[in-house]
């Protein structure tokens, strides 16, 4: 019992990245490693000769029916989604091919994939498994996976948004950001957002959100400093955080998150905006920094 515990949680840290970006939700994502922990109690472990490699497949193929599942829902889902917000340690954020991989950005476009490509696209391109490896993870032809794996990329190429990555300058903006929230200085706000800004509000009809995406600086920054106005945002502070590899702010009221903003910074302003409000998904914002690699 104590060794095949030990064994999954020697790679715990790995199936929690795996399952999460290919979910974007913390919840879905804890539920799918307590899945893949019972059916790796359950087997017959002398039969199991890579250990890493079975638990990898595991929970591929369980987050895959998930999402699979999860697509429905999310097509009835009020306003706009974004994935659920998980703070990481802000080394990942100077490892710039690591961050993509896990930024708010990046999880919005992998939403736009299919499930499959979704999975074929992460194995390959983050986690750097074989097209052999993944067709026998998936138990698909090599062929086929190579096709999905071409497909895949083409999509995520065409998708990824541009942004700059020096971390003195987000800091900076991200300070400047802040301050112009909790001041509710409009002119300040509207000066760090690009003309062509877009916000994309994620209250998932539980609380205050934009249903469709906002377009323009000056759009942007009156009805953001609009709902700070409101009565339910007294008390409201902001701090900076490492969120999905980048630096973004949070917004909490004492020591509890009720906010994470996060951000494309291009040409150093603010080009896309992303705030997740909706609170059944800033639970992520609770866990521990150790939980993606």
């Amino acid at each position: 019992m104590d060794d095949e515990r030990d064994l999954f949680l020697e790679y715990r840290r790995l199936l929690f990245a795996t399952a999460y970006r290919m979910l974007g939700t913390v919840t879905d994502t804890e539920d799918v490693l307590q899945d893949a922990w019972l059916k790796w109690h359950d087997v017959d472990h002398t039969r199991v000769e890579h250990p890493k490699s079975y638990l990898v497949r595991t929970v591929t193929n369980l987050a895959l029916t998930r999402l699979t599942s999860a697509r429905a829902t999310r097509e009835t889902y009020v306003g706009p989604w974004l994935p659920e917000p998980l703070l990481t340690t802000p080394n990942i954020a100077e490892e710039t091919e690591l961050a993509d991989t896990v930024s708010t950005a990046m999880l919005v476009v992998l939403e736009t994939l299919a499930p499959l490509e979704r999975a074929v696209f992460l194995l390959h391109e983050v986690f750097g498994y074989s097209h052999a490896e993944i067709a026998e993870t998936l138990d698909k032809s090599e062929v086929n996976v190579r096709q999905i794996a071409h497909r895949a990329r083409a999509h995520v190429r065409a998708r990824r948004p541009r942004y700059d990555t020096d971390r003195v300058e987000r800091e900076q903006v991200t300070a400047r950001f802040m301050a112009a929230c909790g001041g509710g200085d409009l002119n300040a706000l509207m000066d760090l957002l690009a003309p062509d800004a877009t916000l994309w509000s994620d209250g998932g009809g539980v609380v205050t959100a934009a249903r469709r995406p906002l377009y323009g600086r000056d759009h942007i920054a009156r009805w953001t400093l609009g709902v700070l106005a409101k009565p339910s945002s007294a008390g409201i502070t902001f701090r900076s955080a490492t969120i999905n590899g980048q630096l973004g702010a949070l917004a909490v009221v004492g020591d509890n998150p009720v906010a994470a903003f996060t951000y494309d910074l291009v040409d150093g302003q603010i080009r896309n905006l992303r705030l997740q409000v909706n609170p059944y998904k800033l639970a992520g914002l609770y866990r521990g920094t150790d939980t993606l690699g």
